[in-house]
C-alpha cells in the first residue's frame, strides 16, 4: 500500500503526516508514509484543498485533519479491501502488512487467523 500525505506545507499538513506515521505504527502497517508539497500533484487528483491523506494514489481525505483513530479506521479499511481483491496476506506463510487487524487485541485475531 501508498500511502502520502500532500499539503502546502503548513502546520496542518504536518499535523496529518505525524498522525499518519502514528496511525499506521499503531496498525503495524510496515510502509513508507510519503510527505509531498507537489501542488500540481494534489491539482491532478481532483482534490481542491490540502491536507489530503492519498491512499495508492487515491485521495481519501481532503481538507481536514481528523484524530488518529479516524485515520488509523481509514487504513485498516483499505487494506482490508486489499485482502478482498487479493486474498489475505496473498498466500503468505508470514503475515505481512495485508492482515486487519495485524497484531490484533487479545481476544480477536486477523482477517486469516495467522498472526
Amino acid at each position: 500500500m501508498t500511502i502520502e500525505v500532500l499539503g502546502s506545507g503548513c502546520a496542518k499538513c504536518k499535523k496529518l503526516h505525524e498522525l499518519t506515521k502514528a496511525a499506521a505504527a499503531e496498525l503495524g502497517l510496515q510502509t513508507e508514509i510519503v510527505y509531498s508539497t507537489d501542488i500540481e500533484k494534489i491539482i491532478t487528483m481532483g482534490a481542491i484543498s490540502s491536507p489530503v491523506l492519498a491512499l495508492n494514489g487515491k485521495p481519501v481525505l481532503v481538507g481536514s485533519v481528523p484524530d488518529i483513530q479516524t485515520i488509523k479506521k481509514l487504513l485498516a479499511a483499505h487494506t482490508e479491501e486489499k485482502d478482498g481483491e487479493e486474498g489475505c496476506c496473498s498466500g503468505k506463510e508470514i503475515c505481512d502488512i495485508r492482515c486487519a487487524p495485524q497484531n490484533p487485541p487479545a481476544g480477536e485475531s486477523c482477517s486469516c487467523g495467522s498472526c
